[in-house]
């Protein structure tokens, strides 16, 4: 059985975010997303750690903080949000309706995971038009597979990735791997951030 991380003093880098949300939401994950045990992940690795994110981001107390926090790191001249299916999902709808509130005109986009063989076809689904700068994000990354092959689908349907987005990151290798394809990346919260060691590699 595991159990639930309680929220432990932030490290220094979040009381200067609080008035983001930051802490917030830091504790939110904690307390509901956060579990300690014995697992294993999708890479095949042990963890000592788990989180599914998806507990913060469908729950209603904390959808508005994670909209924020992502929102406030997507470029200004960014027209869309979206990733792999079903880790982006929640993060890009509840973004770009946050978007939508305050005046900016965010479209949100998923990619399959496997081509549609009936209807258009393609692997996207949702608002991403040949032309549109999109943001590709997803819950949690490890090693950031996910957010590459996105990325990947986002180019093949004649959108341009600016940038990679993760609400959290428990691997702390995506900024290299990104950056060999000429991407940045930014995550709202690390595993370090959590208390917990980088497991990425």
């Amino acid at each position: 059985m595991t159990e639930p991380v309680l929220p432990t003093s932030p490290p220094d880098r979040l009381p200067a975010l609080a008035s983001s949300g930051l802490q917030s939401l830091r504790e939110h994950l904690l307390l509901h997303a956060v579990r300690r045990g014995d697992f294993v992940l999708k890479s095949g690795k042990r963890s000592s750690w788990f989180i599914d994110a998806k507990q913060t981001v469908c729950r209603p107390e904390a959808m508005l903080l994670v909209a924020e926090a992502v929102l406030d790191l997507v470029p200004g001249d960014a027209t869309a949000i979206g990733g792999l299916t079903m880790g982006a999902d929640p993060v890009a709808f509840v973004t770009a309706a946050l978007a939508s509130v305050r005046g900016r005109g965010l479209k949100a986009f998923s990619v399959r995971k496997a081509e549609k063989d009936h209807g258009p076809g393609g692997r996207i689904a949702g608002a991403l038009d040949p032309g549109d700068r999109a943001v590709v994000t997803e819950d949690t990354v490890t090693r950031g597979a996910s957010l590459l092959e996105a990325a990947r689908a986002v180019r093949a349907a004649g959108a341009e990735p600016v940038l990679l987005v993760a609400l959290v990151d428990r691997g702390g290798t995506v900024t290299a791997m990104a950056a060999e394809e000429g991407l940045p990346f930014q995550a709202v919260l690390t595993a370090a951030d959590l208390g917990f060691p980088f497991e990425g590699g």
